[in-house]
């Protein structure tokens, strides 16, 4: 279980300068090897028991889109006042939860992410108000396919992007930036179970296969300002996670008390169906994560 302790985490102002000069920070322990085992041992532990329940939809899709809506784990973990104390450097008092999705690379698999700016599919425009937080639930090495970051990539617009639509492509569509990223130009995120890595929606970013014994799961959780607008969907949806949400951007939604309940399947539906508008936007396929079906 996630401690409920008061959290002396913070970010030095040397810190809060490199991640807006870089565009990323790491190494930034939030818990301990022992607590992340448990929170590990739990969520698969919740993959075993319900990958042949009767959900409406794939186990799968609810780990890797709004995992926070149907899984307390992740909405607990979202709400940690330990990560919420980084946070709050980069973002300011107020911060709300857009997503959270857990990632998963099985060992000896040739699963990658392709390299990308978040915001590309966002609806949000080119916002500062946004970072997203990468948790290890278990060893993230070049071997095991660790995120790879471009240093100062963020103070580029947003770039072309090609939909790929490729197999082994964990995105939904396969995004790839059109634009050659050579290796050299590359920083690999490397982080033990517990520690963290922060980086800006529009920082260049990746992985590689998996090609070490063990899983490589992580938790990416997207957090807002109030300042943040859904620019391309009629409506979105955020989680306020602290201090008070002053523009009402977003409407606000609460996180489950229960696995996979009626009320935040339901919730979750409408959540995937009004936002599919801006996350599926411009594509020439169907994007099953974000469609209707």
């Amino acid at each position: 279980m996630l401690q409920t302790a008061q959290s002396s985490h913070a970010l030095t102002a040397d810190q809060t300068a490199q991640y807006w000069e870089d565009g990323y920070l790491f190494p930034l322990t939030v818990f301990s090897e022992a607590e992340t085992a448990e929170i590990r041992a739990e969520f698969e532990q919740l993959e075993r028991d319900w990958l042949s329940a009767d959900l409406p939809l794939p186990l799968n899709t609810y780990k890797r889109v709004n995992a926070h809506l149907v899984i307390p784990l992740a909405a607990q973990i979202a709400l940690d006042i330990r990560v919420l104390d980084v946070v709050e450097h980069i973002l300011g008092p107020d911060i709300m939860v857009w997503s959270a999705e857990f990632f998963v690379k099985e060992a000896h698999t040739e699963h990658t992410v392709g390299m990308h700016q978040d915001l590309t599919y966002w609806g949000m425009g080119e916002t500062p108000d946004q970072v997203t937080a990468w948790i290890a639930l278990s060893p993230a090495t070049v071997a095991s396919g660790c995120m790879d970051f471009v240093r100062g990539s963020h103070k580029n617009p947003i770039l072309p992007h090609t939909d790929t639509y490729s197999d082994t492509n964990l995105l939904s569509r396969g995004q790839e930036i059109a634009v050659e990223v050579a290796e050299e130009e590359k920083t690999h995120i490397e982080l033990a179970p517990g520690q963290m890595s922060l980086h800006h929606g529009l920082t260049i970013h990746g992985s590689g296969p998996n090609r070490s014994d063990d899983r490589r799961i992580g938790l990416a959780i997207r957090y807002l300002n109030p300042n943040a607008r859904q620019l391309v969907a009629d409506r979105d949806y955020a989680m306020l996670a602290r201090g008070r949400d002053g523009q009402s951007n977003f409407v606000a939604v609460n996180p489950p008390q229960e696995l996979f309940s009626e009320q935040s399947l339901a919730l979750y539906e409408q959540v995937r169906r009004d936002q599919s508008k801006a996350l599926a936007d411009g594509a020439k396929n169907a994007v099953p994560l974000y469609g209707g079906t």
